[in-house]
């Protein structure tokens, strides 16, 4: 178990400030990134909510300024989470995540359904299968491998240089206690593909639940999050689903659009 007081957390100043009296929202970052990947989302989004939300995205352990070791697996990941949130003083929160993001905040709401009161994946995928040719090229060669990603998660083309992943992997090889045998790039992609139980854990989620969608998302394609979205229509749950024109980096290619559709969820 990772000790939740390793995970930083930030809100609109770079440092969480939790108002107990008002709903918490809580991000969840997908690999190799951290908390600035919602730069485009959080302020906007906190402001438009009436009477205002605790809009907070976290660092997962081994990332940026989060001590620890990067979780190996989705579980690990969504126990450090709930363990966050307790840590926290926050009893009950929506949580938002995107991609490995999605997947961990799938399996804290199925592990702990009282305490999450909605769920918004954004490019999310069951299974999310990593092909064999980049999960290698994250062990030999990281940098060709975060190139991989770039050109991926993006649908414009040229894509923008990948500085956040390079951020991110070279602050964790540069950290403090750090175990030297631990790929974080690597770590984060293996436990995303090795993740099997999206697909029981929706049918236990006992809150609403959004799916935003990247129509030109080839990191976690359209079809893929399909399997996710009629199985938990099936089981009978609230299911909202929003397709927005955007790669798997959607947070960065229509902003706008999430802000809106994550705005219109939440206020239910």
């Amino acid at each position: 178990m990772i000790d939740a007081q390793q995970v930083s957390i930030y809100g609109k100043s770079n440092q969480a400030h939790i108002d107990n009296s008002k709903p918490s929202v809580i991000f969840i970052h997908g690999v190799l990134n951290d908390h600035s990947v919602w730069d485009t989302v959080l302020s906007p989004l906190a402001t438009s909510i009436l009477g205002g939300i605790n809009a907070i995205a976290i660092d997962l352990p081994g990332h940026s300024l989060s001590t620890g070791q990067a979780p190996a697996t989705v579980e690990e990941a969504a126990d450090t989470l709930l363990a966050m949130l307790s840590s926290a003083g926050i009893e009950r929160a929506a949580l938002v995540g995107h991609s490995f993001g999605s997947l961990i905040a799938l399996e804290a709401a199925a592990r702990a359904p009282g305490r999450v009161t909605q769920v918004a994946f954004l490019g999310t995928a069951s299974p999310m299968r990593v092909s064999p040719v980049l999960l290698e090229a994250s062990v030999n060669d990281p940098m060709a491998a975060i190139d991989m990603v770039n050109n991926f998660s993006f649908s414009q083309k040229p894509p923008p240089p990948p500085e956040l992943m390079q951020h991110v992997f070279a602050k964790s090889q540069n950290m403090p206690m750090r175990d030297e045998n631990t790929n974080i790039f690597h770590t984060g992609l293996n436990a995303c593909n090795s993740y099997q139980n999206a697909t029981s854990a929706i049918t236990i989620v006992s809150a609403p639940l959004l799916f935003i969608v990247g129509d030109k998302d080839k990191m976690t394609p359209p079809k893929a999050a399909q399997v996710l979205i009629d199985v938990a229509m099936q089981a009978g749950k609230s299911v909202t689903q929003v397709n927005v024109d955007a790669g798997h980096a959607m947070m960065v290619e229509a902003p706008v659009k999430i802000v809106q559709a994550l705005h219109e969820f939440l206020q239910k």
